[in-house]
């Protein structure tokens, strides 16, 4: 490794299915070292993970960094949203964390809409209406079927929390991953108590949100990582929120992002509140907001359609007539939880080709039907669509957004 012009920054993604990490010269924004190691997700209706896998991945991912890791300063975690992570009196998780896209709350989210003042009320106290993947809905789905489970929790957490919390002992999350839980009050950026009673979760088993700037703490003495003790840590956040900040993403800049998830969103000084639930005002990572729409299916269920037709993701042909909705995990955008994948227009002539083209297309059409949702008065219409995600880098990805933009 050669000398680093400035001190050393360690950033670490926590997603869905893995965990990466890179070291950065600050002076110069070099990556110096990374890693990455995977973790596995449940199949079926649920879609749960240990939070233990999480934390193993992380240890890998920094060992493969090497001595980087260890000269670092500081270390930021960001990840996956949503997802209820339940610990015990010795912060060892109760039960696996229930993911972002596990739909089996839709039933309890539907009911919470009913029962504490419809989805108006919903967006103008938390800026969303909880849909199945938020924490909320997900809360009151253990509390129904694993009471038990409840009963042994002492503190809730989000994903990178989990991670945050044993580098530093502290249970701390940030505004802009709490406001993707459904009991974070928007308007006063505060957990909302009247939410929090009525699906029974005490605001004591919550960890502090830490605002934009503040240090979150430092690295405590009994870890397993290359870390020094003393080294700071900052409250991370959200995926998409980090992505925005790690853009530099000025208001009205259109954000395309093609992961596990596909999303659209844009960052706006304005406060959303979308009562029809497809917007959700989550907030960003610098003080303002990112309003944001999300679909559960993009990457990882188009190439389950190429796994099937046997092909390469990008054997893509064109073709016309043909449509296919890869709902394959329910969708959360248009908000059908209990849907599934769709095809209509198969012809003796329809080649495979075509009929990935045409997962590839359902998949965008969604992305940028909601597109026009997200952006406000701030949009700049010359800006381009940032599109950024894994996705973003296949060509059959770039051009079906292009041609459908």
């Amino acid at each position: 490794m050669s000398a680093a012009e400035g001190p050393l920054v360690v950033g670490v993604d926590t997603s869905t299915q893995s965990t990466k990490a890179l070291v950065v010269d600050v002076a110069t924004g070099r990556v110096v070292a990374s890693g990455q190691a995977p973790h596995t997700v449940t199949s079926g209706a649920g879609r749960e993970s240990d939070p233990r896998q999480w934390w193993d991945a992380l240890c890998e991912a920094l060992r493969q960094c090497g001595e980087a890791a260890h000269e670092a300063a500081a270390v930021s975690i960001g990840g996956q949203q949503h997802g209820l992570v339940t610990l015990d009196g010795q912060g060892e998780p109760v039960r696996p964390a229930l993911l972002w896209n596990d739909v089996r709350s839709a039933p309890q989210g539907h009911r919470l809409i009913e029962e504490l003042g419809g989805a108006k009320f919903w967006a103008e106290r938390t800026g969303s209406v909880p849909a199945a993947s938020f924490t909320v809905t997900k809360w009151a789905w253990l509390a129904e079927h694993e009471p038990d489970a409840v009963r042994a929790t002492r503190a809730v957490r989000l994903p990178h929390d989990y991670l945050t919390e044993r580098l530093t002992g502290q249970g701390t999350t940030d505004r802009g991953d709490a406001s993707g839980t459904g009991w974070w009050a928007s308007g006063t950026e505060a957990y909302d108590e009247e939410i929090l009673a009525h699906v029974g979760l005490d605001p004591a088993l919550l960890p502090r949100v830490v605002r934009p700037g503040e240090v979150a703490g430092t690295v405590r003495d009994s870890h397993e990582l290359p870390f020094s003790k003393g080294t700071l840590v900052a409250c991370g956040t959200g995926d998409n929120a980090a992505a925005a900040l790690g853009l530099g993403v000025r208001p009205g800049t259109p954000v395309m992002s093609l992961g596990t998830s596909g999303t659209v969103y844009a960052v706006t000084q304005r406060r959303p509140a979308d009562p029809t639930g497809t917007v959700a005002g989550f907030a960003d990572a610098r003080g303002d907001w990112l309003p944001l729409a999300c679909t559960l299916n993009c990457t990882l269920a188009v190439d389950r359609v190429a796994a099937l037709l046997g092909l390469d993701r990008e054997a893509v042909e064109p073709g016309h007539g043909v449509t296919l909705l890869p709902f394959l995990d329910g969708e959360r955008t248009p908000n059908l939880p209990r849907s599934s994948g769709l095809l209509h227009g198969l012809r003796h002539d329809t080649t495979g080709g075509q009929l990935l083209q045409a997962a590839y297309d359902g998949a965008v059409y969604s992305l940028l039907a909601a597109l026009d949702l997200v952006l406000d008065e701030d949009a700049d219409p010359s800006a381009p669509l940032l599109l950024i995600g894994g996705g973003a880098r296949g060509t059959a990805w770039q051009q079906t957004v292009r041609r459908l933009s």
